[in-house]
């Protein structure tokens, strides 16, 4: 029989809620994890220098939780953005969603990247030569302007073009900084811009988030069949980790000539494409944004597509799926 390749989902998605203990030396190849029940007790634990602190190692709830439930108590809304597959837009279509939200004065709307290991966010954004300011009361997020901010990876680094090679512990623990150091203030939305797939980054968050009141996540994909196949696990994941999933953004769908207005399908739906997804799982249709080739541009520049081109066929497309959304968020009892 052959090994499983998952460890029991339960345990899975309770491991990031336990304290991590500090260990002297790396984990062994089949280490069963220091959070782990069986930490200290299994076969490769034997002769690991970490074996008796794993062993003694309080296996209860991370005492952190309730300082960061309390730091995020001035957050109305808290939003993940999920995506199966990698190169759909997923960090693309966050900026975009963030400078619509923005685009009402009245609201303050945040932005945290966590995606230690990909981190486009603040070049996206037009700050990545900006630096984190810590003060006494905590660690302050980078401002794009006076209603939108931006916390990422990319502001600790000595060079843009600097790896960040950390195993999933350590993005643990700089995820679990974002949400405990960081002096995010009063926020109307707090989207939480997630790497692809369902690893070490989405069980952290979704535990770190759930007691201050997590609404839920918005999945993005692409119209083909190769990307709806990974949205579908993601949906799995959010109904076993019990995240609502607020709905269903198919990007890159379509091209509307800037000439003649007539669209064209640049990858075509062969399956039907996220709509019918959302119809077949029963997860909210959020609404299709159209391809446009100056979003590209002003992610380059750092420039916001959405206040310079307010009249094209994505924004128009973006705003339909804001109102769908806040509508959705609308819906969703807070912190339930």
């Amino acid at each position: 029989m052959s090994p499983a390749l998952l460890e029991p989902v339960q345990d899975a998605l309770a491991a990031p809620l336990k304290k991590h203990p500090n260990l002297v030396a790396p984990e062994p190849e089949h280490c069963p994890g220091p959070e782990s029940n069986l930490a200290g007790q299994g076969s490769a634990c034997d002769g690991c220098p970490n074996q008796t602190i794993c062993a003694s190692a309080p296996k209860g709830p991370d005492p952190d939780i309730p300082i960061i439930t309390s730091r995020l108590s001035g957050i109305k809304h808290k939003i993940l953005i999920l995506s199966g597959k990698g190169g759909v837009g997923k960090s693309t279509f966050t900026t975009m969603l963030a400078h619509a939200f923005a685009a009402n004065e009245d609201d303050a709307v945040g932005i945290m990247d966590t995606d230690v290991c990909g981190p486009s966010i603040p070049k996206m954004m037009g700050v990545e030569a900006e630096t984190i300011h810590v003060s006494n009361a905590g660690w302050s997020p980078v401002w794009v302007s006076d209603n939108l901010s931006v916390m990422s990876v990319q502001f600790m680094l000595p060079s843009r073009d600097d790896a960040v090679i950390w195993r999933g512990p350590k993005k643990n623990g700089l995820i679990k900084q974002f949400l405990k150091d960081v002096e995010w203030g009063q926020l109307d939305y707090l989207l939480v811009d997630t790497p692809p797939g369902t690893s070490d980054e989405h069980l952290s968050v979704n535990s770190f988030l759930k007691e201050s009141g997590l609404d839920g996540a918005v999945l993005v994909t692409t119209p083909q069949e190769v990307s709806l196949l990974d949205v579908r696990k993601e949906i799995d994941f959010c109904r076993k980790a019990g995240i609502k999933i607020l709905g269903l953004v198919e990007n890159m769908s379509g091209y509307v000539c800037g000439h003649c207005k007539h669209p064209n399908q640049v990858f075509r739906a062969t399956t039907g494409g996220a709509k019918s997804l959302a119809k077949s799982t029963g997860v909210p249709y959020l609404g299709a944004v159209p391809l446009d080739p100056r979003i590209g541009m002003a992610c380059d520049y750092g420039e916001s597509f959405f206040d310079a081109f307010s009249d094209s066929p994505a924004c128009t497309a973006l705003r339909a799926v804001v109102q769908r959304l806040q509508a959705e968020i609308a819906m969703k009892p807070h912190g339930s």
